[in-house]
């Protein structure tokens, strides 16, 4: 395994808060449901899918990672980046952008 693809997996693990059944409870809830963007045509958010996969990423060997897999862990990273330098002011919990990062593994409430 290459530096490179470690780097990925160890960012990725550490990017990624939440553990796949608090992920997968999260995924069911109206509030997860309700945010995001979704492509044409589709009912399902991008974030709520990425969810998905991040459990199936989680749940998953190293040696079973696929090149598919790394570049879906290098999008969740970006994201989670991304879209925490942008925490509003006040209180988080009950916010679309608190829920959006839910749905791509990051609790920004958790500690």
């Amino acid at each position: 395994m290459s530096k490179e693809v470690k780097s990925v997996i160890e960012e990725f693990r550490t990017s990624v808060n939440m553990k796949p059944k608090e992920l997968e409870s999260w995924l069911d809830t109206e509030e997860s449901k309700s945010v995001g963007m979704t492509k044409d045509g589709e009912d399902e958010s991008v974030g709520h899918k990425s969810g998905k996969h991040i459990i199936e990423l989680l749940q998953k060997d190293e040696d079973e990672y696929t090149e598919e897999d790394f570049a879906h862990m290098k999008k969740v990273v970006s994201y989670i980046h991304r879209h925490s330098a942008q925490k509003p002011e006040g209180d988080i919990e009950n916010t679309r952008w608190y829920y959006s990062l839910k749905n791509w593994g990051y609790d920004a409430i958790k500690k």
